[in-house]
């Protein structure tokens, strides 16, 4: 039975698509009404959000559907996916508004600053509500936060062409409007970058951040009847779901006892990282003790001493 809490997300995330597109048609006909390239950006990073709540709704429906044989992990890469593509594009805004604020710096044109601010602090009020919306799901789930970051930074940027328009409402630098875009920049990128980088590590199927196979391996070979651990592999499916396979060499071939062995090994590295989906096949001894991936202490070796690589070839 699926909880309560996806259904809750579902439904706000479907307020925060309704929301959003108000927003766009609102600061889209206000920016062409009032020559503000602050209001026609901010339409346009809505515009990129409504994509990215589109599939932040689209991507947390598919990750609750069950595995199948094609897909044997089910859909939770969906969702990394999602953020992936969201968080590149909201760069790739950042870069976009910095290009236009430059070109309206150069040839500014008049302005009423009044009508600026008050759409602008609508779209304020309106996009911050979004994520608040957001902000819970945003806590446990890559794709919520991308989504969740796309409302928040949004919001920074209709807050400062409230600020703008107020500004040039009172002294009628029109230039104004396009300095202060380029400040709001600043935070959509801080928001997007770490964003960006950690869905790019999951996909590249890197080790998590706080999990290191050295400790690992250690850890495994400081058990009694452990006498190597080999071919470790430790990667995400997505952030809350990892997951480790390995080789382990153990002394003796008696079943009970490797029965045992193999239950310790699970609760040790279960209770020390975390990491509860394992694949662990014990052996007996090494069928090729000459390969690197039997002694990974021999990866330091081969750093240390690169005429150990080029023997072995």
């Amino acid at each position: 039975m699926v909880p309560h809490t996806y259904h809750e997300l579902r439904s706000r995330l479907r307020i925060a698509l309704a929301l959003n597109a108000v927003i766009i048609v609102a600061e889209f006909v206000g920016g062409f009404l009032t020559n503000s390239i602050g209001l026609i950006g901010d339409a346009g990073h809505n515009l990129v959000d409504q994509g990215s709540l589109f599939l932040a709704l689209y991507a947390h429906i598919l990750t609750a559907r069950p595995a199948t044989d094609s897909r044997t992990f089910g859909y939770h890469r969906a969702g990394i996916v999602a953020a992936f593509l969201n968080s590149f594009i909201l760069l790739l805004t950042a870069v976009g508004i910095t290009i236009m604020s430059a070109q309206r710096i150069l040839t500014p044109v008049p302005i009423p600053g009044g009508w600026v601010m008050l759409i602008a602090l609508i779209s304020f009020v309106a996009n911050l509500s979004i994520a608040l919306l957001l902000q819970h799901g945003a806590k446990d789930d890559l794709n919520i936060r991308s989504a969740f970051w796309h409302m928040l930074s949004d919001a920074w940027v209709s807050l400062g062409v409230v600020v703008s328009g107020g500004a040039i409402m009172l002294t009628g630098w029109s230039v104004l409007d396009p300095l202060v875009s380029l400040f709001v920049v600043l935070a959509i990128v801080r928001g997007a970058w770490p964003l960006f980088k950690e869905s790019l590590e999951v996909l590249l199927e890197s080790t998590p951040p706080g999990v290191s196979p050295a400790q690992v391996a250690a850890t495994i070979e400081s058990i009694p009847g452990v006498k190597n651990v080999h071919d470790l592999h430790i990667w995400a499916v997505e952030p809350r779901l990892i997951m480790m396979t390995t080789h382990v060499q153990v002394d003796g071939d008696d079943e009970a006892l490797t029965s045992e062995l193999l239950h310790t090994i699970r609760e040790r590295i279960t209770t020390d990282f975390g990491i509860k989906h394992l694949t662990i096949q014990l052996e007996t001894e090494c069928c090729h003790p000459e390969a690197v991936h039997c002694d990974l202490s021999k990866l330091h070796d081969q750093h240390s001493h690169p005429e150990f690589l080029h023997s072995h070839h």
